[in-house]
């Protein structure tokens, strides 16, 4: 390996070791080659959302003025580390390196980039369905690319599928956790449906005497997210059972945000929701076994149809 590949390689952990604690703990269950490759596919992720979003790692949010124009960029860097031109920007190395190597099709990584001109266009939800659509561009497809970063074939659309499911259920509870924070920033992604029957105005979603509708919409949304899980659970069977393994523990993970937020009800925004370190190992564990019984018993029998559901593959 070049000084210059070790460097991509060191940044890229560095971003996901910084953005998201549950995904690098996840991350360090792969093999090595599989480690490097999703912490440098995490790390252009990263930074497209946040140059979209104006923050740092995650953190942070901001308006940003020139959004069109970064949005811009974006697609334009993208493209031409995917025909093989050299990147100026290490991310885009990054990607590059990964995306090559891995055969990642162009229409996915530009897929996750469209997800992001839906923030800068301030597109609205109608319904479920509609929102979907945005989870698909922000983490539906972003678990496709994982799932190609860990060997499975871009023809395996079935494979494909499941992850694609995950990350809908990842961004579902993600946007249960963060609709105040969200609504701060003149984000509102819960379906405006939604909030229709529970007679509660965009403007009222930071409203403390709001807090009850706000909980029953988050309800909704974690309910929502379950099929999701209960789908992808199906698709580690197919990927090498470290990765069955990393992939299952960020499962239960994200699973037990969605759990936690309902539970706590009205206070789950008097400060953000996290799994603790305890539930943390507790779900890596249990991730191990499941991802064992996946290579295994699940083996042997045929995998259940995937409920029908929205889907983009």
């Amino acid at each position: 390996m070049s000084a210059l590949e070790a460097d991509i390689e060191a940044q890229s952990r560095e971003a996901i070791q910084k953005g998201s604690k549950s995904f690098a703990a996840a991350a360090a269950l792969f093999d090595a080659q599989t480690r490097a490759d999703a912490e440098m596919l995490y790390a252009w992720c990263r930074h497209c959302d946040d140059v979209i979003d104006g923050q740092t790692l995650g953190h942070g949010m901001s308006p940003v003025a020139d959004a069109p124009a970064r949005l811009a960029a974006l697609y334009a860097q993208t493209r031409s580390a995917l025909a093989g031109e050299t990147p100026t920007d290490p991310v885009f190395a990054a990607f590059q390196t990964v995306a090559l190597r891995r055969g990642i099709p162009e229409r996915y990584a530009l897929d996750m980039i469209d997800g992001f001109a839906m923030d800068v266009e301030g597109r609205t939800y109608e319904t479920l369905e509609n929102l979907l659509a945005y989870c698909w561009g922000v983490a539906g497809v972003v678990g496709a690319m994982m799932a190609i970063v860990m060997g499975v074939p871009a023809s395996d659309l079935a494979t494909l599928r499941r992850a694609q499911d995950l990350g809908l259920g990842f961004q579902l509870t993600n946007i249960a956790r963060d609709i105040v924070e969200d609504a701060r920033n003149d984000r509102v992604y819960a379906p405006r449906a939604w909030l229709t029957e529970l007679n509660l105005p965009v403007d009222q979603l930071t409203a403390p005497a709001r807090r009850a509708d706000v909980a029953a919409l988050a309800r909704r949304l974690v309910e929502a997210a379950e099929p999701y899980y209960a789908s992808a659970r199906w698709g580690l069977r197919d990927l090498p059972v470290r990765s069955a393994w990393a992939i299952a523990a960020a499962r239960g993970v994200y699973r037990q945000i969605g759990l936690d937020v309902v539970s706590a009800g009205s206070a789950a925004w008097d400060e953000r929701v996290v799994v603790s370190g305890r539930m943390k190992a507790w779900r890596a564990l249990e991730g191990g076994i499941v991802a064992l019984r996946s290579a295994t018993l699940d083996r042997l029998g045929k995998a259940p149809e995937r409920p029908a559901m929205w889907s983009k593959i």
